[in-house]
């Protein structure tokens, strides 16, 4: 009789993400606006209003807050960084300018930002314990660097930085040594765009909508032979167009059109640049979703201001036109 043989087969459990950034899904920081304040004008946009125009309706401010937070994480992991109203810290809520999370490296990576503004210098602290409960190699930008806001990653070890108002360039030079990446070197010079996402916003790994208006011709050149760009005007810019975040198959972004009043400038710059950012979205098979962010207005801030990404797993799905 045949000696029967016998097998041991081992059972391999698929592999668990450890981290937000190893997750197959989205992953966003948002913070609740506990401690939102307009005390201090920080920015061009909020000193053009009088201190009482621009104090935020804190109510107000809670509801639009929570119908973008409820649309997010919906599809996403999307954590919310402890922000007591008591921290003074007033502009936490906007989360992109925190820190960057670095998607070509083979490990989890945070870099915070080392604020020029002063009442946001306080923010790093936040989150450094923030990302050291979550198990993340922490670096602190060693010259001036706004995080999310100022650094986009266009592919593989790519990606953009902006530069001249609140970063520095020493930061990407700094950044390529330690990290191995390329970071093509942008400088912002319009006192009221003054973070990168203001003027670029890449909405596939090979497509990216850019204000060329704000930037000189040998960095559009640059970043050209890297993406292909999708032109949009100044004013679409002052209008928040490149201010947007791709969530899966959609583009979202904030716009206050129905408070506006239909016929004047301002409604119809508004019309223009949500026309412009759905002819965009057709032509790449991708929806648009607008939210009310008014409130936020006050602080300067748009859409893509109140969320940092810990993964870019959206730019991973596939879209057929």
């Amino acid at each position: 009789m045949a000696a029967q043989l016998q097998y041991s087969v081992e059972v391999v459990p698929p592999r668990v993400a450890q981290s937000p950034t190893r997750l197959e899904r989205p992953a966003y920081l948002m913070a609740f606006p506990f401690c939102l304040s307009t005390t201090v004008a920080n920015n061009p946009w909020m000193e053009d209003l009088a201190p009482d125009r621009r104090r935020p309706d804190l109510k107000r401010a809670f509801i639009q807050f929570l119908e973008l937070y409820r649309y997010i994480s919906s599809e996403a992991l999307t954590y919310l960084l402890p922000s007591p109203a008591a921290c003074g810290l007033q502009d936490l809520v906007f989360t992109a300018n925190l820190g960057v999370v670095l998607e070509h490296v083979d490990r989890d990576v945070v870099i915070l930002s080392n604020f020029a503004s002063p009442p946001r210098r306080g923010e790093t602290e936040v989150g450094r314990q923030f990302f050291q409960a979550i198990g993340y190699e922490i670096h602190v930008s060693p010259s001036k660097f706004e995080g999310d806001a100022e650094l986009k990653h266009l592919h593989d070890h790519v990606y953009v930085g902006g530069h001249g108002v609140r970063s520095e360039p020493e930061t990407y030079d700094w950044m390529e040594r330690t990290f191995g990446m390329k970071v093509i070197k942008a400088t912002l010079k319009d006192p009221y765009l003054y973070h990168l996402d203001c003027g670029i916003f890449p909405v596939t790994r090979e497509d990216t909508v850019v204000c060329t208006e704000l930037f000189d011709r040998e960095e559009v050149k640059e970043i050209e032979r890297h993406t292909n760009i999708i032109t949009v005007s100044l004013d679409e810019a002052y209008s928040g167009i490149c201010n947007s975040v791709r969530l899966s198959q959609k583009i979202i972004n904030a716009s206050h059109i129905h408070e506006l009043k239909a016929g004047t400038e301002q409604y119809t710059l508004e019309m223009q640049k949500n026309r412009r950012l759905e002819d965009i979205a057709s032509n790449l098979a991708f929806d648009v979703c607008y939210f009310n962010l008014s409130e936020y207005h006050k602080s300067g801030a748009l859409l893509s201001c109140m969320v940092m990404h810990l993964n870019r797993y959206s730019y991973t799905f596939q879209l057929t036109l």
